[in-house]
């Protein structure tokens, strides 16, 4: 049950990032840099998220 509590807790965040990143390309003066990390952090999230589903 814990696992299925962290798993939904990863998801919350990664579609958080998603949007954050959405709002940012959507800027006139998006900051290329600031999309790079935030898509590094959701990749990582992603990698998370999967191997705790496998560990299921």
């Amino acid at each position: 049950m814990a696992t299925d509590a962290r798993i939904r807790e990863l998801d919350a965040r990664h579609e958080k990032l998603d949007h954050q990143i959405t709002q940012e390309m959507k800027r006139p003066s998006a900051d290329p840099l600031r999309i790079t990390n935030l898509k590094k952090q959701k990749l990582k999230l992603k990698e998370e998220i999967e191997s705790l589903r496998v560990r299921q």
